[in-house]
């Protein structure tokens, strides 16, 4: 590793190791933590919440995927029923 790297990294983790001290060892440093996790907790569940939908939206899409190949009777897809039946019946 060249110097100019290594004195990089040793002033990105002098930074954030001033930024960790300041908001858990000062006064003002606490305040703005209660002030910020309201904020992170809102923008955590409004990720959980879109991941959730994501996931519903892929497994919609793989289902349609699914249901397209069988219709279409596509080699080496699966068939949903054997014998290439359409249904159970």
């Amino acid at each position: 590793m060249d110097k100019s790297r290594e004195m990089t990294v040793a002033l990105v983790g002098a930074a954030v190791g001033a930024a960790a001290a300041y908001l858990f060892f000062t006064e003002s440093g606490r305040r703005l933590r209660r002030q910020i996790e309201p904020a992170l907790d809102s923008l955590s569940r409004e990720l959980n919440s879109f991941r959730t939908t994501v996931q519903k939206a892929n497994g919609v899409a793989n289902e349609g995927w699914k249901l397209l190949n069988d219709a279409l009777g596509e080699p080496g897809t699966s068939s949903r029923y054997p014998g290439r039946q359409t249904a159970p019946f």
